[in-house]
């Protein structure tokens, strides 16, 4: 195929990261999902020999690779774990392209390798969904499908996402050299990944803290946004963390539909450690574990001021994000209390969160009456509301800007689960009408309808787990 402007990437420049690697190849491959956006970035179309290339039939003139990481899952540390179902291709254009189902490698802990069908479309839809919404991410240019068989609780078939972003090193990678004592390993990666990723601090002086402050920051503005925009990650383990700050390796995701603080996604998180409202602080608590991992590396009072940075840079996005959402100018943290308010307020009336949000774009901020929901309390709500942002006299450009901030096109697990069915069957017209959608998240075109309406009652049954 043609090679130009492929690069082999970080294996080269680390061959300890990993070990090389080589695809099982997916019996008659076929496209699925393809994200032009993406493809122009890297300067790629869908032909034969990418999708040969992308479902292990043939390969560049190079191994893949698949890193090695561990990690803190469910609160408990895993001494190795790693890349044990896919691989980092190569890289186009400063990004790396990884093949998530590709199939066995030395980390798979006796898995197979693989990934079905419904995983890799909900993670194509996912990344695509929040990049749009303008969410930090990883992306997904592709979906190959195949017919492979693969073993879960009943026999699916195999499928490959092509996941796409600058950098796949995790929390994870530190931890793994960290806790096996490869201290000039933990250094190296930590200065590659400064060079490479962050080459705008490697000649800053306290260039490690720097990147880490950044690393919180980033952090920080990415929970942030799935608090505003009701998004549930579901495993937040700390190999499951970007040091981009990207919403990363999507499992058992969903959205909020009716608005609940304590919302699990994953039927697999019994005790409830991944719930939407713990978000917060599970990533807080992985920085921790990042900043353990490097204590080697960076001074103690410089670690504790990077970590300490974490709450200020959460609640000033969150309230950036609220506040646009609200037409709050310019929100303080004594916007906070407004804001609990009416989260309380739409948790006690099982009231859609994203649809009530919307409204914000079609009522009149200046009514007497609240036009949101109904009750007293919210009469009362509406009322310290309508003291904060004062007269509008700008009605219309009022709107249009909530327009602009106030999704009405979410990724709800009805409608990925509608999309697979029918790809499942052979029909991947739902699938390409909803990613085309999910483009559009702020500004529905009419075709759009089915995509902006409640979640109807039946879809509360739908379960998530790792395996999604």
């Amino acid at each position: 195929m043609e090679l130009q402007g492929w690069q082999q990437g970080i294996g080269l420049r680390l061959p300890w990261l990993g070990s090389e690697v080589s695809a099982q190849p997916l019996q008659q491959p076929r496209w699925l999902g393809w994200s032009e956006s993406v493809a122009q970035q890297l300067g790629l179309k869908p032909d034969e020999q990418l999708l040969q290339l992308f479902s292990g039939h043939n390969q560049l003139p190079w191994a893949g690779f698949a890193q090695v990481y561990s990690g803190h899952q469910f609160g408990g540390y895993t001494p190795q774990l790693g890349d044990g179902r896919g691989m980092l291709l190569g890289m186009r254009n400063g990004y790396e392209l990884f093949a998530k189902g590709s199939g066995i490698t030395p980390y798979s802990r006796g898995g197979d390798g693989r990934a079905v069908l419904r995983s890799a479309v909900r993670e194509f839809l996912a990344s695509e969904a929040l990049h749009h919404l303008g969410i930090a991410t990883s992306r997904a240019l592709a979906v190959v499908g195949s017919s492979t068989p693969v073993y879960r609780e009943e026999v699916e078939t195999g499928a490959i996402t092509i996941r796409v972003t600058s950098s796949h090193l995790r929390f994870g990678h530190f931890e793994y050299f960290y806790y096996t004592g490869q201290q000039q390993q933990l250094e190296a990666l930590l200065q590659d990944c400064i060079e490479q990723q962050f080459s705008h601090l490697k000649d800053a002086p306290d260039a490690r803290a720097q990147w880490l402050a950044e690393v919180v920051k980033r952090t920080a503005t990415t929970v942030a946004d799935w608090q505003a925009f009701g998004f549930c990650h579901g495993v937040l383990n700390s190999d499951n963390m970007s040091i981009l700050g990207e919403t990363f390796d999507y499992g058992p995701f969903a959205f909020l539909n009716q608005f609940n603080s304590g919302y699990v996604c994953n039927h697999s998180d019994h005790s409830g450690r991944y719930a939407f409202d713990q978000q917060p602080g599970v990533a807080m608590w992985n920085l921790t574990k990042l900043a353990t991992a490097l204590s080697g590396l960076i001074p103690a009072e410089q670690l504790e001021a990077a970590l300490a940075s974490y709450e200020p840079a959460l609640v000033q996005r969150y309230l950036e994000r609220m506040g646009a959402r609200l037409g709050l100018v310019e929100p303080t943290p004594a916007d906070l209390g407004l804001l609990a308010d009416l989260l309380s307020q739409l948790q006690s009336q099982q009231a859609d969160y994203h649809l009530t949000l919307r409204q914000f774009s079609q009522l009149d901020p200046n009514a007497e009456r609240c036009p949101l929901l109904g009750g007293d309390e919210m009469q009362l709500w509406w009322q310290q509301y309508q003291q904060r942002i004062g007269v509008i006299t700008d009605v219309d450009g009022w709107q249009q800007q909530r327009a602009a901030a106030n999704p009405v096109i979410i990724l709800r697990t009805h409608l990925a689960q509608a999309a697979i069915e029918a790809a499942e069957l052979g029909d991947n017209g739902p699938l390409e009408r909803l990613h085309l959608a999910l483009t559009r998240p702020y500004d529905p075109q009419p075709q759009d309808h089915i995509y902006c309406q409640e979640a109807p009652a039946w879809s509360q049954t739908l379960t998530l787990s790792c395996s999604s």
